[in-house]
C-alpha cells in the first residue's frame, strides 16, 4: 500500500475524467465514513449527558477530541511529504477512525466514551493530510473549488443518512448503544471501497497536472494570515454535541428530532459545498467571506430561539461547515507551496484544531454561565474572521 517517490509527470491514461473518478471514489469512501462517525456524533452529546457528563465536560471532550485530532495532522502531514506513502497513512487512519465508533456501544461510563471519541478523531488526523494531498493533485485538473466541493458533497450524503439511520434505530430500540453498534456496517463498507480506490489509483502523483511547477520555499505571510482567519471562525463555531446538549436541556427540540436536525444541517452542508466550490473557482476568497457572513448568524438562532429558529440556525450552521470542509481546504492549496502541501494541510488543521478546542472549551464554560455571552463570543469571532479574510483577499490579488 505504498508508492515509490517519482517525478511528477503527465500520464496519458490519467485524464481529467480519471481525476474526477478519483474524487468521486474517495467521496464514496467519505460518504460511508461520514455515515459512521457523523451518525455517532449526532448522539454523543445526549449520550454523554445520559452517562452523567455536565455541559462543561461535553464542551471539553468535544474540543479535546478536535484538538488532539487536528494537532496530530501536523505530524501526519509531515510524514506524507517526507515518505509520499499516502495510501499507508490513509488506510491506518481510516481503520482507527471508523472502528472506534461501534466500540462506543460498550461504553458504560462517560470517561470511557470520551476516550473512544478522542480515538475516532485521532484516526481522522492520521489519514486527512495524505488524503487531502491526493485530492489536491486530482482537483488541480478540474478546479480546486469544484474538486474539494464535490468530495465534500458526497461526504455529506453519508452525514445526512447516518444521523437519520441512528435516529431510526434509537426510535425503535430507545438505546444509544444500539445506534453505535449498527454503525459497524457502514464502517466496513467504507474500508472496502477504500481498498478498491487503492487498486485503481495506486500512484496518486499521476493525477497531477503536468503544468504544476514545484518550488521549495517557506510559507508566505498570506498563508499565515489565512490560517489565522480560519482559526477565528473555528474558535467561534459551536460543536454539535454542545448544540445537542442545549436542545435536550431546554427542550427546544424534542429528543428524536435532534439527530434529524443534524442530518438537515449536513444536507445543507453538501449543497453549500457544491455552490461555494464553484464560486471559489470564479471569485476566490470572496466566496469564503460570503459563507462566513451567513454562518455567523447561526448561534443566536440555535441558542436563543425555539424549534423553527433552531432549525434555521442549523441550516446556517451547515452552510459554514460546508465552506470549512471544502473551499477552506481548497484555499490552502492556493496559498501554500506545492511541494509542501502535506505539511501545509497538517499545519492548517493543527491551528484550526487548537482554535476549535479553545473555543469549544470556552463556550462550554460560557454555556453554564451565560448563553448571551456564548452567542456574543461566537458572532464576534466570526466577524473578526471576515475582517482578516478581507485583508487576505487584498494581498492575494495585489
Amino acid at each position: 500500500m505504498t508508492e515509490p517517490i517519482r517525478p511528477i509527470r503527465n500520464s496519458v491514461s490519467l485524464s481529467s475524467r480519471a481525476a474526477t473518478g478519483f474524487v468521486v471514489l474517495m467521496g464514496v469512501v467519505s460518504l460511508f465514513s461520514d455515515f459512521t462517525y457523523e451518525g455517532a456524533r449526532s448522539i454523543t452529546g445526549p449520550f454523554l449527558a445520559v452517562l452523567g457528563a455536565s455541559g462543561a465536560v461535553v464542551g471539553v471532550v468535544a474540543g479535546l477530541g478536535e484538538l488532539i485530532g487536528y494537532a496530530l495532522r501536523l505530524a501526519s502531514g509531515y510524514l506524507a511529504d517526507k515518505t509520499r506513502q499516502y495510501w499507508t497513512l490513509v488506510f491506518v487512519g481510516f481503520a482507527v477512525n471508523l472502528l472506534a465508533v461501534p466500540l462506543l456501544a460498550l461504553a458504560d461510563r462517560w470517561e470511557l466514551a470520551a476516550v473512544l471519541i478522542v480515538a475516532e478523531r485521532m484516526g481522522k488526523a492520521i489519514r486527512t493530510p495524505a488524503r487531502d494531498v491526493m485530492l489536491s493533485y486530482a482537483s488541480d485538473r478540474i478546479g480546486r473549488g469544484w474538486g474539494f466541493g464535490l468530495h465534500e458533497a458526497l461526504d455529506q450524503i453519508g452525514a445526512v443518512v447516518g444521523p437519520l439511520a441512528v435516529a431510526a434505530v434509537f426510535h425503535f430500540t430507545g438505546k444509544y448503544q444500539s445506534g453505535f453498534g449498527f454503525l459497524l456496517v457502514p464502517a466496513l463498507i467504507a474500508l472496502s471501497v477504500l481498498f478498491v480506490a487503492y487498486r485503481l489509483y495506486p500512484n496518486p502523483h499521476d493525477l497531477r497536472s503536468a503544468t504544476v511547477k514545484l518550488q521549495s520555499k517557506g510559507f508566505s505571510s498570506v498563508f499565515w494570515l489565512y490560517v489565522v482567519a480560519i482559526g477565528c471562525v473555528a474558535a467561534g463555531y459551536a460543536d454539535f454535541p454542545l448544540v445537542a446538549y442545549h436542545f435536550q436541556k431546554v427542550s427546544s427540540v424534542p429528543g428524536p428530532w435532534i439527530p434529524i436536525f443534524y442530518s438537515i444541517a449536513m444536507g445543507v452542508d453538501a449543497v453549500a459545498a457544491l455552490i461555494f466550490g464553484r464560486l471559489f473557482d470564479r471569485i476566490g476568497f470572496s466566496a469564503l467571506i460570503l459563507a462566513v457572513l451567513l454562518s455567523s448568524l447561526f448561534a443566536p438562532l440555535v441558542f436563543m430561539g425555539g424549534f423553527y429558529a433552531a432549525l434555521a440556525g442549523m441550516a446556517l450552521w451547515g452552510v459554514g461547515m460546508g465552506a470549512q470542509e471544502s473551499i477552506a481546504r481548497a484555499a490552502v492549496a492556493t496559498v501554500a507551496p506545492q511541494d509542501r502541501l502535506g505539511f501545509a494541510f497538517g499545519l492548517f488543521n493543527t491551528i484550526y484544531g487548537v482554535a476549535w478546542f479553545v473555543g469549544s472549551a470556552l463556550m462550554g464554560v460560557l454555556y453554564d454561565m451565560s448563553i448571551t455571552a456564548l452567542v456574543s463570543f461566537s458572532v464576534l469571532s466570526q466577524a473578526l474572521c471576515v475582517g482578516i479574510l478581507l485583508a487576505t483577499r487584498k494581498r492575494v490579488h495585489s
